[in-house]
């Protein structure tokens, strides 16, 4: 039993839907791999079909493609997933933690892309949220 963040991408909109998934229906997606894809009927979206495409652990470390299983591993990366290089030091490798590429209990977000549309608006369904300016912002600069 264990719930997380479903983070859904659409190349049309370019947007990006927010979903929270909780038990029964995220133990669906255990032993999920990066690559695999799954229907929307899980979260209501009939038609609609989804490819994962990443994720991260309760502690944030990023889940790799080229990793196999659930557990956590170190590497030597290089600028890649998991390692950004800072742009004075190129070329330079580190030792990384990062997640395999199984969904698994402890899986904290799941990330997705839409590759088969369906019938439903996802703006009517997940409408976006607007940002609430503060009165101080507001007011006009003191002289």
């Amino acid at each position: 039993m264990a719930d997380f963040k479903l983070d859904i991408g659409d190349k049309k909109t370019k947007r990006t839907f927010k979903f929270e998934l909780k038990s029964p229906d995220a133990d669906q997606l255990f032993g999920k791999k990066i690559g695999e894809t799954f229907r929307g009927e899980l979260i209501n979206l009939t038609g609609f079909e989804f490819q994962i495409t990443g994720g991260s652990d309760r502690s944030g470390f990023p889940m790799r493609k080229d990793v196999d299983g659930v557990g956590r591993r170190k590497l030597l990366l290089g600028e890649s997933v998991g390692y950004h290089v800072p742009k004075k030091h190129k070329g330079r490798l580190a030792k990384r933690s990062i997640r395999g590429n199984t969904i698994s209990a402890e899986t904290a977000q799941v990330n997705a892309v839409i590759i088969k549309y369906g019938s439903e608006d996802l703006n009517a369904k997940f409408p976006p949220k607007v940002k609430e300016v503060k009165a101080e912002a507001v007011a006009a600069p003191a002289v």
